[in-house]
């Protein structure tokens, strides 16, 4: 383990890709227009792709090789992309209510501007659940919505963790009242601590790669990336904890934004909800739940893990090739 570890910060790779063009920011918010290099059509779908708060957005632009979004760019799509950046002094008291309403609604006025047509919406992961929220105010301006490793039920598993963590809910309101920030180093160690073998394991088998193969390229990235994460604006930290972990407030219906509950039943858009198999940050479980309760909504089980099924080895087959596929037929 060691070894890979000391491998691991040898290695020369640095992620040097470019980012696509910024059309609009707020804050320490931007949006990205991976479309625009390609001499955008107005044939051309767009796609608002909204990432998690908690990790960086490059996961969906991890590396020449591993793109989701230039992938889907090739194939005559045009991928908008929010990246929320780490917050700043405008976000630091932010609730879950104002990143969806203050950031990711503006963002999807500005598609609809920049494109001349109105979106298809993906969310990955936490950013699922902000994209469904925007999406049951705003159906009219989009044209459908696919939400991919997206929790609903989160004690569909095993509740026993969840709950553990709801027991922060005192120091997270402290840190909510003085505008401090959740600290990524203590989310990592939340990650850590669900599964800790995973950690010595995946540097054993980086200790056995040959530094200069892709592979080993691969690994080098997709652990930067890791290690690249962000903290949470403490309201956000404790809305996400003691909310949604501890006590279920999605599920059970508890969950409101703008005063609003979150129903998913309530959809009135194509949907699409991509369930990975071997999913161990979200239970296949419960992201089960949220293609059960949206009408109509067509369900994708890759055999992949969360992160896997976005620039794994397998990865086109389990995620880019059906996902851009049901987002062509929107177009």
């Amino acid at each position: 383990m060691l070894a890979g570890i000391e491998a691991y910060h040898a290695h020369p790779y640095r992620r040097s890709l470019r980012d696509p063009p910024v059309v609009w920011r707020a804050g320490t918010t931007r949006l990205l227009d991976f479309g625009a290099r390609r001499r955008a059509r107005e044939d051309m779908t767009p796609v608002l792709f909204v990432p998690s708060l908690i990790n960086r957005s490059y996961i969906l632009d991890l590396s020449r090789r591993r793109s989701l979004l230039r992938h889907l760019a090739s194939r005559g799509l045009r991928p908008f992309l929010v990246d929320w950046g780490a917050p700043g002094e405008d976000e630091r008291r932010f609730t879950l209510d104002d990143y969806i309403l203050r950031r990711l609604a503006p963002a999807l006025d500005t598609v609809i501007a920049t494109a001349g047509r109105p979106p298809v919406l993906v969310g990955y992961c936490m950013g699922g659940l902000l994209a469904l929220a925007l999406a049951l105010g705003r159906a009219r301006d989009l044209r459908g919505l696919a939400l991919l490793a997206t929790p609903w039920d989160f004690h569909a598993d095993d509740a026993t963790v969840p709950r553990l963590l709801a027991t922060m809910g005192p120091w997270l309101d402290a840190l909510a009242a003085e505008g401090a920030l959740f600290p990524v180093d203590l989310l990592q160690a939340m990650f850590t601590w669900a599964e800790p073998a995973l950690v010595a394991d995946k540097f054993r088998a980086f200790a056995r790669l040959d530094p200069e193969s892709r592979a080993a390229e691969d690994f080098v990235a997709l652990e930067d990336w890791l290690n690249d994460g962000v903290p949470l604006a403490g309201a956000v930290a404790r809305a996400c904890i003691v909310g949604w972990y501890g006590e279920n407030t999605p599920a059970n219906g508890a969950w409101r934004v703008a005063g609003e509950p979150v129903r998913p039943e309530a959809l009135a858009l194509p949907a699409l909800v991509v369930v990975p198999g071997r999913d161990r940050i979200v239970p296949p479980a419960s992201a089960a739940a949220l293609a059960e309760a949206i009408p109509g909504a067509l369900r994708h089980d890759p055999r992949a893990g969360h992160v896997g099924m976005i620039v794994g080895g397998a990865a086109r087959r389990a995620l880019w090739g059906p996902l851009g596929d049901w987002l062509a037929a929107r177009g």
